[in-house]
């Protein structure tokens, strides 16, 4: 006689949970695209509209804008600190004097709050009176009078990126840390006796057997990228005019203006970027 639920029995344990999670997320899901159909202000009756929502999403300025600032945010951060979070990972690995101390100091700005991080640099970075513009000056390398427009409409973009950045590279250094314990130490022996050097055994032992870490860290990249807000509202505010817009400031923008169904149309098409961008990424992961 077998017992309750047998070999199904452990899933019988999460499947309240599963269930009540999948509920809220696909109704929430399901209710959003209806929204996205319908002329709606988020409090009185919803009026279908069919697709006009979306053909004014796609001749919306604004929505271009925000979409290519947002995939430039996502190509670059990801580039960046995949390289530069390997970078510290392996010297961290070498076991130098003073490495666990560099270690520590990259993860830092990951126990900080992304609002408090944003808030201080946007005040470092601001251009008439900011530290950043002051300390270039003292250095000789801008004039009396001279400011750089970190914030503005040129740099903003980038000083963005640079904010991400020095929050988030500390993730990708432990996340590459602990993959770099997880390789034999059998494949580099392996790799001396057959010669190779330092750089051949990073790129013909190391980032190789990392490319399973790599993977991981470049979804979730998309997904942050793509969910980027708080960083962008409390430097910019998505401005000057909308030059720094991302697609979660636009959206956000949309609800605040009370046009619900607009936003539920820029939310439907938030969540098909990421499913595919997802969906190339991983049939890259599985081709290689």
């Amino acid at each position: 006689m077998h017992p309750l639920g047998g070999r199904f029995k452990p899933y019988l344990y999460i499947l309240p949970v599963a269930t009540v999670s999948g509920l809220l997320i696909y109704f929430s899901i399901g209710f959003t695209a209806y929204a996205s159909l319908t002329d709606w202000d988020g409090l009185r009756r919803m009026d279908f509209v069919g697709l006009a929502n979306y053909r004014t999403l796609l001749s919306d300025r604004t929505f271009w804008i925000a979409l290519r600032n947002t995939l430039q945010f996502l190509v670059v951060t990801v580039v960046v600190q995949a390289c530069l979070g390997l970078l510290v990972a392996v010297i961290c690995k070498e076991r130098l004097r003073g490495s666990n101390v560099f270690k520590a100091i990259f993860f830092m700005p990951i126990a900080m709050a992304p609002a408090i991080i944003a808030t201080v640099l946007k005040y470092v970075m601001e251009a008439n009176y900011g530290s950043l513009n002051e300390s270039l000056r003292t250095l000789g390398l801008l004039g009396d009078g001279e400011v750089i427009q970190w914030l503005g409409r040129d740099l903003g973009i980038w000083s963005i990126i640079a904010i991400n950045i020095f929050q988030w590279m500390g993730f990708s250094m432990m996340v590459y840390f602990s993959g770099l314990m997880s390789i034999p130490d059998e494949l580099y022996e392996a790799a001396m006796l057959d010669g190779a050097g330092w750089w051949r055994r990073l790129f013909s032992v190391t980032i190789p057997s990392l490319r399973g870490t790599t993977n991981v860290l470049i979804i979730l990249g998309i997904v942050g990228s793509l969910k980027t807000f708080d960083i962008v509202w409390l430097t910019t505010g998505g401005g000057p005019g909308v030059s720094t817009h991302f697609l979660g400031t636009f959206l956000y923008q949309a609800r605040a203006d009370r046009e619900a169904g607009y936003a539920s149309a820029i939310g439907i098409s938030i969540l098909v970027v990421a499913f595919a961008l997802s969906m190339v990424q991983i049939k890259l992961a599985d081709r290689k």
